[in-house]
């Protein structure tokens, strides 16, 4: 689902082992592709994030303080 302002939600199914699939839309607009490490980042009040694996090394780098 696409909003006008280029923000996106999709919905996605915990299978029984803890599993999820990203949707087709999500893999190919973020370029995800098979064996790629993503990270999730949680927060108790906000939720989660998956965010873009090119931001990876930038968010490493401000949560461990090694700039």
């Amino acid at each position: 689902m696409k909003s006008p302002d280029g923000r996106y939600a999709w919905t996605v199914t915990v299978g029984t082992k803890g599993q999820i699939v990203l949707p087709k839309e999500a893999r190919e607009l973020y370029d995800i592709k098979p064996g790629d490490t993503l990270i999730i980042l949680g927060d108790k009040k906000k939720g989660m994030a998956i965010p873009p694996k090119s931001q990876f090394l930038a968010i490493f780098s401000k949560i461990f303080d090694m700039e």
